[in-house]
């Protein structure tokens, strides 16, 4: 017997089991509380949606070199930031929600702050890559759609 034989047991054994979906799970649940919470002080206190004047500073000043409108692009990154992280949150459309957020990490990398790569933007970018590759696995409101239908 070699010595990695067990190894080698446990790691055929990790695709499709609970440990797997519970991590898919936790990747979805990490990935989406990192953009809900930046979404989360965009808005006023105490409303839904009612976008603060300090988020349309912010997108006038210091995002001023994101490639849209200010006004446009604090909308739809604040009305992303809620609704992606919904999405994958309850594993409905995770493929296309991860990707909308690794678009928008991207944005924040490229325009924002470019120098965040090693402290911040690869890890979001790493999670939305496991989601966009692996899908939401079983725990999922897509995967009881695809028994469904």
């Amino acid at each position: 017997m070699k010595i990695t034989a067990p190894y080698n047991r446990l790691v055929s054994s990790l695709p499709d089991s609970w440990v797997e979906q519970l991590t898919l799970l936790f990747v979805r649940v990490s990935l989406a509380g990192i953009f809900w919470r930046s979404g989360r002080t965009k808005v006023e206190e105490g409303s839904w949606l009612s976008i603060s004047d300090t988020a349309k500073f912010l997108f006038q000043e210091e995002y001023s070199n994101v490639p849209l409108p200010p006004l446009f692009a604090t909308y739809m990154a604040t009305y992303a930031e809620h609704l992606f992280p919904f999405l994958l949150v309850i594993g409905l459309f995770t493929r296309l929600s991860a990707l909308a957020l690794l678009g928008m990490t991207m944005v924040i990398q490229i325009f924002v702050y470019p120098e965040a790569w090693w402290s911040v933007h690869m890890i979001w970018v790493a999670l939305a890559m496991v989601l966009i590759v692996r899908g939401p696995g079983r725990l999922s409101s897509d995967a009881l759609l695809a028994k469904r239908f």
